[in-house]
């Protein structure tokens, strides 16, 4: 009997409290951290200041920015409004110290690749994924060479940024030709390179540039490279719709509008989905597009074809 009161009011006890802090959190929301995230701002302070320790205190750096910027993409990504891009030399507060901390990591630790390269990415996300700085991507990796001048891998890595964030594709075809130059680059960097400058912007460079990435030893990038190949398939897929949409429209007199009229029409055998499995929308104007809860929007833009002479 005294067992079975003891559990009794163990459990009332266990229920209560449950309830207090339910109360407590609703009462007294838990706040987003916001404050200033660097400990000391001075790269020259801190090597200073950790004599000694300066790779440790590196690593803390790192991880400082990493939280950072993850926190800042997380904050962003739960918006329930879309936040529309600022320009490429923007500074959106969110990110506004990232570079900062990526500069005091590699400050303090001169040859923190990871951080180099991983922090390039970082930089270079468009808004709201990241700050859109592709120059500050740029100035980062160039700090790198300047500590490290047999590292190909941020010269190529530069030529990657103008290439996809800027889309300057003849300074990014210079790029990975300076990296071919260095001794033990991939033979690849060179054919990549005189591609870049021949056709600059186009499929084929791109999927040869995201294929070349698939070997990178950097898991992060390869994910990226993945995700590329995915939307540069998804590409090649909208173009063959539109021409079968195109067909109907020319056939019929019709432009479709679902994509039940090009199936009753024999076009297409089922509704046509994305590398993804989400199904590809068709705009009231006959024109395809991913469809708007597909995980691989945007898709990259291209530039204009030049009519042939």
């Amino acid at each position: 009997m005294r067992t079975a009161i003891a559990i009794a009011v163990a459990c009332l006890l266990l229920t209560g409290a449950a309830r207090v802090q339910a109360w407590r959190d609703a009462a007294y929301p838990t706040t987003v951290a916001l404050d200033d995230p660097l400990y000391i701002s001075s790269p020259a302070a801190l090597r200073r200041l950790t004599i000694g320790f300066n790779t440790l205190a590196a690593d803390l750096y790192w991880i400082r920015a990493i939280q950072y910027y993850g926190g800042a993409k997380r904050r962003l990504a739960e918006l329930p409004i879309v936040v529309e891009p600022p320009p490429m030399l923007a500074d959106p507060s969110e990110f506004q110290h990232l570079y900062e901390l990526l500069d005091s990591t590699t400050s303090l630790d001169p040859r923190f690749d990871i951080a180099y390269r991983f922090g390039s990415v970082f930089l270079a996300e468009a808004y709201p994924s990241g700050p859109g700085r592709a120059d500050l991507a740029v100035k980062l990796l160039q700090k790198g060479i300047r500590e490290r001048a047999d590292k190909w891998q941020y010269m190529q890595e530069i030529g990657f940024v103008y290439y996809w964030y800027v889309g300057d594709y003849q300074v990014a075809a210079d790029w990975f030709d300076r990296a071919s130059q260095v001794p033990g680059s991939p033979a690849w960097l060179k054919a990549l390179a005189a591609t870049t400058h021949a056709r600059g912007g186009d499929r084929r460079t791109s999927r040869a540039m995201w294929l070349a990435i698939l070997e990178s030893d950097v898991t992060y990038l390869r994910g990226q490279a993945e995700h590329r190949l995915l939307q540069l398939r998804a590409l090649d897929e909208i173009d063959i719709l539109q021409a079968r949409v195109e067909q109907y429209a020319k056939r019929t007199g019709e432009t479709p509008t679902e994509w039940q009229m090009l199936i009753r029409g024999g076009a297409l055998r089922a509704i046509p989905r994305d590398p993804k499995g989400t199904p590809y929308a068709l705009t009231t104007d006959g024109r395809v597009r991913l469809g708007d809860r597909s995980s691989l929007n945007p898709l990259p833009t291209e530039p204009e074809r030049q009519p042939a002479s």
